[in-house]
């Protein structure tokens, strides 16, 4: 089982710059996120979540590994759209999965080059992919990539977290470079704690 990674550094580099992060970090100690270093997979995981809840997300997942064998483009590229739909799969999201792995195989996409690449081309080449936004291209730079400076606004949970930490009734546009910049360069911790309290009713 993989874990984000961060640390002391991280945590203590937030908590001088804010005191409300401050107070989250001590609330909820180390908060440990699993995530998926196969970029492949964990794309197709996230087409599969989309708009499901996670228990549903897992259950035809387990199918789909099932029938394939592993979540590769080798063993998803061997099924047909209808043998993706029989593990529970919507016809529009076995036509999004089909199409990553025909970008895969023509060249259009080339996920260990990503891994070398900025944040902002990493998204901009995954949201070129069909059932790709930038929400999911964004939960991809942290839970695949790794990457430690990601504040998604589109993420609910985000969100929320910053309204109940920060006391707001609503998170205005013109509120999102002041948080990205309070966190910069590590928005991805500070996305850990906000959906830790987020979750904490």
């Amino acid at each position: 089982m993989e874990y984000f990674k961060y640390g002391k550094q991280e945590k203590e580099y937030l908590a001088a710059r804010d005191r409300v992060m401050k107070s989250l970090i001590e609330k909820h100690g180390h908060i440990e996120r699993e995530v998926n270093s196969d970029p492949f997979s964990a794309l197709v995981g996230s087409i599969i979540s989309q708009q499901i809840s996670t228990k549903a997300a897992e259950t035809v997942e387990g199918r789909l590994v099932q029938r394939a064998g592993e979540l590769s483009v080798n063993s998803i590229g061997g099924l047909s759209l209808e043998e993706i739909q029989e593990c529970g799969v919507s016809f529009r999201k076995a036509g999004y999965i089909k199409g990553i792995v025909e970008a895969v195989l023509n060249g259009a996409v080339d996920f260990e080059a990503l891994k070398e690449l900025p944040d902002e081309e990493i998204i901009k080449s995954l949201v070129g992919l069909k059932g790709v936004g930038r929400w999911t291209a964004e939960m991809m730079l942290i839970f695949s990539f790794g990457r430690k400076d990601v504040l998604s606004f589109d993420d609910l949970g985000i969100r929320r977290g910053l309204q109940r930490a920060y006391g707001l009734e609503e998170i205005k546009k013109d509120l999102h470079p002041h948080f990205r910049e309070l966190f910069t360069p590590y928005g991805t911790v500070a996305s850990l704690y906000l959906w830790e309290e987020a979750s904490n009713q």
